[in-house]
């Protein structure tokens, strides 16, 4: 039988860490690129099936988005928004994950602000986006 030696570390688990930005943006990385694959596939399969069904199903893919006079409702503002900000926010921590897979940045600080600064990046990116699709000036 073996015997556990008292000078060796304990495995660390969620209990031992302490919850930081640098965790949630790693999480949101998985996320977003998951829920970017998975909605974003089955909205292109569905959007080119509407087409190739006719003009019936196309008006009726175009009616669950949009109102009467062609501006977005509020199920395809929560899409819109929802997938361009999983988009930027995706590219700006796939941006800090390329500069860790340098060697670069492993110093709790810098990782903490790289952190902060990708998810107000994804945030900043996707506000820019749409003040430029509505015309807000």
């Amino acid at each position: 039988m073996a015997s556990r030696t008292p000078s060796r570390p304990i495995s660390p688990h969620l209990g031992i860490y302490r919850w930081g930005p640098h965790m949630l943006v790693s999480i949101l990385h998985r996320a977003t690129g998951d829920g970017m694959a998975t909605l974003g596939s089955l909205l292109l399969v569905w959007w080119l099936a509407a087409i190739a069904a006719g003009g019936e199903a196309y008006a009726t893919f175009l009616d669950v988005f949009t109102l009467s006079d062609g501006r977005l409702n509020v199920v395809g503002w929560v899409f819109g928004i929802g997938l361009t900000w999983a988009l930027f926010q995706h590219m700006c921590s796939g941006i800090r994950h390329l500069v860790l897979d340098t060697g670069a940045n492993y110093e709790l600080k810098g990782n903490r602000l790289s952190a902060r600064l990708a998810m107000a990046g994804g945030a900043l990116l996707t506000a820019l986006f749409w003040f430029y699709i509505i015309g807000v000036k």
